[in-house]
């Protein structure tokens, strides 16, 4: 598909249908993760597929939104900030590489007729005390992945002379 025509079908899916997904398609979505591009190729990120009934209860305390459960899948993104590049003005680069990774997977879910949503709203503590997370661990992104049960809204975007100078 152009890569247009998909950046534009991509929406933020606040609705799931209570079909599972496919292992190949996770798959395919989180090799295409894999080669996202990060600072130094230092790769500062983990990525926790959460499905079983009993996690989804325990990511649903962590972000308590009625139509967040109906996702059948739930991916934390976290960054690992001992492995993050660092410039040499004091700059931490694992926020710009999560979201890179992030939209790679949003993108690579809706080529696979998937929907997904950005949270970054959540309480990031109890996930991490939830599942375990390393000491230098920060979940930073939860993306709910499943089939949409709602239509894609027009985007309200700017024009392109208001955000190119």
């Amino acid at each position: 598909m152009e890569l247009l025509k998909l950046i534009k079908r991509r929406y933020s899916c606040r609705n799931y249908k209570p079909k599972s997904v496919e292992k190949e398609k996770l798959d395919y979505i989180m090799e295409c993760v894999r080669f996202a591009p990060s600072a130094v190729n230092k790769q500062p990120w983990r990525f926790r597929i959460i499905s079983s009934e009993e996690d989804r209860k325990k990511i649903c305390q962590c972000y308590n939104r009625e139509w967040f459960a109906t996702a059948p899948i739930v991916i934390v993104a976290s960054i690992l900030h001992d492995e993050e590049w660092v410039r040499a003005d004091g700059k931490h680069h694992g926020d710009i590489d999560i979201a890179i990774a992030v939209e790679h997977l949003c993108l690579a879910a809706t080529e696979q007729g998937l929907g997904t949503c950005w949270v970054c709203n959540f309480d990031a503590e109890l996930c991490k005390k939830s599942f375990g997370f390393d000491e230098n661990e920060e979940a930073a992104v939860l993306i709910p992945i499943g089939y949409p049960a709602d239509e894609l809204k027009e985007k309200n975007r700017k024009a392109i002379e208001e955000i190119v100078k």
